[in-house]
């Protein structure tokens, strides 16, 4: 069974986190935990969400989401702030004690985050944090960049879907799918620009098919269905080709 992932999208609502020239934290928050979840599902992760809309828990309403949905990890996303602008930088993995799986994971999350172009402020233990306390799972908090440092927030607008992507690489080496949670799909296309693969994706959805766009280095692969087996998939595969499109059996 694939593990559940609780994607937690810090702030909300009333509360808007840090500011910065009209830019409000709690959008950027959601706008990259949105990005992350979607791309795990398309791996084969079961992915859980604490708000994907504009709303406001506490941070132990969060934790409590979490543990009562029974989630295996946790993941926080959060912008960090200086006192003056422009004189901090860098992105950072915040976990409740050092030497834990969740320090491993952040470890692992960053070097995919310093390569981008983030400066590395490393993975620092904040036993103070509600969601890192209360959670009974590994959790995680990630800062990515300063708000209000405009060579941070570059990273952040110019390079998304990098960024969501080397998320994602860092969480897939740290917590690999089993085989066994693997699935069957039917990869119709193969394109360098996500918009691409979106439209294609949105005009199978029309047709009612179920569809994913995943991340294939450098590529972006549309990919029909969720079948548990090979047959499964090879009769999607011969429904797909007798409407046209060009088809190959993937494992998901």
């Amino acid at each position: 069974m694939a593990p559940t992932i609780m994607i937690d999208s810090g702030h909300g609502g009333m509360d808007n986190g840090a500011t910065y020239k009209g830019r409000k934290e709690k959008d950027d928050n959601l706008k990259i935990g949105l990005a992350v979840g979607e791309r795990l599902e398309d791996a084969g992760y079961n992915v859980l969400y604490t708000r994907t809309t504009d709303v406001y828990d506490t941070p132990f309403q969060k934790a409590q989401k979490a543990n009562n949905a029974g989630a295996d990890y946790f993941f926080s996303f959060h912008r960090n702030s200086g006192e003056v602008p422009n004189t901090y930088s860098g992105a950072q993995a915040l976990v409740y004690s050092d030497n834990t799986r969740a320090a491993q994971i952040g470890e692992n999350i960053m070097e995919q985050l310093v390569a981008l172009g983030f400066k590395d402020l490393g993975v620092v233990e904040r036993p103070g944090l509600v969601v890192l306390r209360r959670t009974n799972m590994p959790a995680v908090l990630l800062e990515l960049g300063f708000i209000n440092n405009d060579a941070d927030n570059r990273i952040f607008d110019e390079q998304f879907n990098e960024m969501a992507d080397a998320i994602v690489r860092g969480i897939e080496e740290s917590i690999p799918l089993a085989p066994q949670a693997r699935q069957y799909g039917v990869q119709v296309g193969l394109f360098r620009y996500r918009s691409n693969a979106e439209y294609l994706q949105e005009e199978l959805e029309e047709m009612g098919y179920t569809v994913t766009v995943r991340r294939e280095e450098p590529y972006f692969a549309v990919v029909v269905g969720r079948e548990p087996t090979l047959d499964a998939a090879t009769n999607l595969q011969t429904q797909l080709r007798r409407q046209g499109y060009e088809t190959l059996v993937v494992r998901i």
